[in-house]
Formats: structure tokens, C-alpha cells, sequence
């Protein structure tokens, strides 16, 4: 189903239940809570579905999260997957970064077939 689609769909069809820190929009079904999906903000990206709407979306909740959750102080916030973007993790020496790599300390004998 195309993006127009889906919002045709949405508007007809279904009820906003809530919104998440991301701006990603959360429905069900008028009819009944058989049918959830999410319309995100921006690039449709699962990775930006927090946990806590995730649970939602997949059925092991029934109580759409939207007075928020209570997070144990030990939790990291939720990142979605940055892989291919400029905020994404590179290493120190990795090309990416444009770093050189330490030279090997010689603490290990290479392989060698014989």
C-alpha cells in the first residue's frame, strides 16, 4: 500500500492512540483493537519504534503507553538504528573516521600455513 494510501486508510479507518518522543504516530482500528500500525515521522524506520510501543504494536500489551513508562535508572535512552548516518558509531582507526590505526603491539604471532 502506497504512503496516500495508507493515509487514506488511516483517516477512514482508524483512531489515534498516542504519539512517541520520535513524532511517530501510533493507530488502531474504529472497529476494534485488531489492527495497530504507526505512522512515523520522517524515514519509515522500525528502529525508531521504542520498546514500549513496540510491545504495543505486537500485541503483548494491551495499554498503549501513553502516559509514558517508568524507566529504571540503570536504562539507556531509546536510539534508533544509526547505521549509514553521520551520527553513526565509528570506532577509533576506523576509515569512516578518517583516523589511522594503532600499530600492532606484536602481542600475537600471525598464522602462517605451512
Amino acid at each position: 500500500m502506497s504512503l496516500l494510501g495508507t493515509k487514506l486508510f488511516t483517516w477512514w479507518k482508524g483512531e489515534l492512540v498516542g504519539k512517541d518522543a520520535f513524532g511517530n504516530r501510533y493507530f488502531c482500528a474504529k472497529s476494534g483493537p485488531t489492527k495497530r500500525w504507526v505512522i512515523y515521522k520522517g524515514a519509515a524506520e522500525a528502529s525508531k519504534v521504542p520498546p514500549e510501543w513496540h510491545a504495543w504494536l505486537h500485541y503483548t500489551t494491551d495499554e498503549a503507553p501513553i502516559h509514558g513508562v517508568e524507566h529504571k535508572p540503570w536504562e539507556k535512552e531509546h536510539l534508533p538504528n544509526l547505521s549509514g548516518t553521520p551520527y553513526a558509531y565509528r570506532p577509533q582507526g576506523s576509515v569512516a573516521k578518517g583516523g589511522q590505526r594503532a600499530a600492532a603491539t606484536g602481542d600475537y604471532q600471525a598464522w602462517r600455513p605451512e
